[in-house]
């Protein structure tokens, strides 16, 4: 049962904008009927990746395809089941909430365009979380990110967000052409078109890691590979920006994630690597943050800062696997992965609620706002939960993934005869640093925003947001206070990750 249900997951949400195009420019049907096959694939692949959670392995299915090179390989393990979750979970919210941020009626030119593509990139990241062929794997990626650009320029009539969208494009071209290289080499070494490790005499290793290492970190927004990044996510619609931060550039998360997994005895300095472009990602993100006055420019650069934490945390899974360390693989790899989960979640309601406030208002400058705590109270407390959460403190999630990381960080200096020492000296103090930051940005803008009086003429007429786009926030918002109070509800899905990247932690 378990894979018929991801097949027609993956059906209804590509399909779900189609109905859409067939009605009237400004005819609200199409609409509901786009979020109802969202909503209601999402929930076909979330019980998808629930149940192959509970089932011992991997669920998988191989059929041939007549592409070159190409299988109908795919499996949910682990590792996909994980992400898959938070695939359909953020873009099923997304979709609710475009009804009533985007609707039809108030947006008749784009808002058929939008929901067409919005279904083929849930789709499409679905599919390369799945698939065990890279042909297919590229298939998918490819879906991503060509129905990325497309829901990035929405408004192409806007200069400003046209030269987004374009540098956007760029940018995953780029990435693109990496990947084909990587999956090349992986071929010269392997023989397979599958995810299969490279015999351990293969002398190939190095430049494959470096080739995913960029091409997944273009998609995923290391610096400095985020040019693209800040722009996309600011010029985007807003429940698609949540979608871009939380969710899609996950995938070059997994993508390296997947890829790190075929090496059992990796090259210290692979792990190094991974930790240092964390580190730069996650200071330097989070200082970029702080100077900006545009509210959804400002949430970008933080999206740059937590993926520096999540690389922090899975650069030390690497490091442990290198120096034999499976309490490192343990702390670094399960805080790396929960993080995952929990930047998706927080940072998808700090998009939704930052869209509140520009639907409500008609700018995202900062300075031109305040009072608004008092004109839109339910925006308020969820922007505030989302900045408790990002901020890292207790009791909500970002907590808990910080705390494993830092948990393994610490561990370092419990061994002996290694340089894994190093490591948590220098890096603990600087994801110290960035929490520090963390909280000294989001209490300016929380303060600027929401305190005090108006500033401006549009601040004063700000009205709260419907039903529509306050449920997914309060979802949200409540799924990082039951993380952050209960995370052991989560461990299980966890478990199942790390034992399925490192077979050798499984137990």
């Amino acid at each position: 049962m378990t894979l018929p249900l991801l097949v027609a997951a993956v059906v209804l949400v590509g399909v779900s904008g189609m109905p859409g195009v067939l009605v009237r420019r400004r005819a609200v049907g199409g609409e509901r009927v786009a979020a109802a096959l969202l909503v209601a694939g999402s929930a076909c692949g979330i019980a998808s990746a629930l149940l192959a959670t509970a089932e011992a392995g991997a669920s998988s299915l191989d059929l041939a395809w007549p592409v070159p090179g190409g299988a109908l390989a795919i499996a949910i393990d682990g590792i996909s089941a994980l992400f898959l979750i938070q695939i359909f979970a953020v873009a099923a919210l997304g979709a609710i909430y475009g009804l009533g941020y985007w609707a039809q009626g108030e947006h008749p030119d784009d808002a058929r365009k939008l929901r067409l593509f919005y279904g083929l990139l849930t789709a499409g990241m679905a599919v390369l979380v799945v698939a065990r062929n890279s042909v297919l794997f590229l298939a998918g990626w490819e879906t991503m990110a060509l129905a990325a650009f497309l829901v990035v320029t929405t408004e192409d009539r806007v200069p400003a967000v046209r030269q987004a969208g374009y540098l956007y494009l760029i940018a995953t071209r780029l990435g693109t052409l990496l990947l084909f290289a990587m999956f090349a080499l992986l071929h010269a070494a392997t023989g397979s078109f599958g995810w299969v490790t490279p015999p351990p005499e293969s002398g190939l290793a190095n430049a494959i890691f470096l080739l995913g290492l960029t091409g997944f970190g273009l998609k995923a927004g290391l610096m400095p590979l985020h040019v693209w990044l800040p722009g996309a996510h600011a010029n985007a619609p807003s429940h698609v920006s949540a979608v871009m931060s939380g969710v899609l550039i996950k995938m070059g998360i997994y993508g390296l994630v997947r890829l790190c997994s075929l090496f059992p005895s990796p090259p210290l300095w692979w792990g190094g690597a991974v930790l240092a472009l964390g580190v730069v990602s996650a200071v330097l993100g989070v200082v970029f943050a702080i100077a900006q006055h545009d509210l959804k420019r400002l949430l970008a650069y933080h999206s740059v800062e937590n993926i520096g934490i999540i690389c922090i945390g899975f650069g030390l899974a690497v490091l442990g696997r290198s120096l034999g360390r499976p309490e490192l693989v343990a702390l670094g790899l399960a805080g790396a992965l929960l993080h995952v989960w929990n930047h998706g979640l927080f940072k998808a309601l700090l998009f939704l609620s930052a869209g509140s406030v520009l639907h409500a208002t008609g700018t995202r400058e900062i300075d031109q706002l305040g009072g608004l705590l008092r004109r839109m109270p339910h925006t308020g407390l969820a922007f505030l939960v989302g900045a408790v959460a990002i901020c890292g403190l207790p009791p909500l999630n970002g907590f808990v993934s910080e705390l494993l990381v830092y948990l393994g960080l610490l561990r370092t200096v419990a061994g002996s005869g290694d340089l894994a020492w190093l490591a948590g000296a220098f890096t603990a103090p600087a994801l110290a640093l960035v929490g520090a930051l963390a909280v000294a940005c989001f209490v300016k803008v929380f303060g600027i925003v929401f305190l005090g009086e108006p500033r401006s003429g549009r601040a004063r007429a700000a009205h709260e947001s419907g039903a529509p786009m306050l449920v997914p926030m309060a979802a949200l918002g409540g799924a990082c206070v039951v993380i952050g109070v209960a995370p052991a509800l989560v461990a299980p899905l966890l478990d199942g990750a790390v034992s399925s990247w490192a077979p050798e932690l499984a137990g």
